[in-house]
């Protein structure tokens, strides 16, 4: 068995929730926005594994994030792309179960995840300094995996990889 049969990037071998995650992201448009994203931006596009779709390269400076990800669609710079890359194992890096976590948002918010994120952000900004520590979407998709530091946190530890620091970098 190959690592991509064993996590689930064949279409035949999706899990059931994965399946109706993707069914969801197709039906409520945000896959097709995030595909036409990254087809306008001139990414590659490939299959990822559960369902998701990878497309590498974004090099625009906005979102300021390494990585981010619009219905099942997850875009990505080339100085993260090793973590979009399979493992021998199998296994999902970190920072892909965080933006997975985020297609699954979508699905169960369509398109009034993105008002709610950046209202969310907003709140964060306000509460913490910053626009993931305290966002709720960002807690829910996991602030370590996404290289977040959590609100409570004292020193701010070295940017991760979807931190505003880390896209100047």
């Amino acid at each position: 068995m190959t690592p991509a049969q064993r996590t689930g990037s064949g279409s035949h071998r999706l899990r059931l929730p994965h399946r109706l995650r993707r069914t969801v992201n197709l039906l409520n448009g945000t896959t097709a926005a995030g595909l036409v994203m990254g087809r306008t931006a001139g990414l590659r596009l490939r299959r990822g594994p559960a369902g998701i779709l990878l497309a590498g390269g974004w090099t625009h400076r906005l979102p300021h994030a390494a990585a981010f990800t619009v219905g099942n669609v997850v875009i990505y710079r080339s100085r993260v792309s090793a973590a979009f890359e399979p493992s021998a194992a199998g296994s999902a890096s970190p920072l892909l179960r965080h933006e997975a976590r985020h297609t699954s948002q979508y699905a169960v918010l369509g398109w009034a995840f993105l008002p709610l994120y950046f209202a969310a952000a907003g709140i964060s900004r306000l509460r913490s300094g910053d626009p993931a520590s305290a966002n709720i979407f960002e807690i829910l998709a996991g602030l370590d995996d996404g290289g977040y530091r959590s609100a409570g946190a004292g020193a701010q530890r070295p940017a991760g990889p979807c931190t505003d620091s880390a896209q100047r970098g």
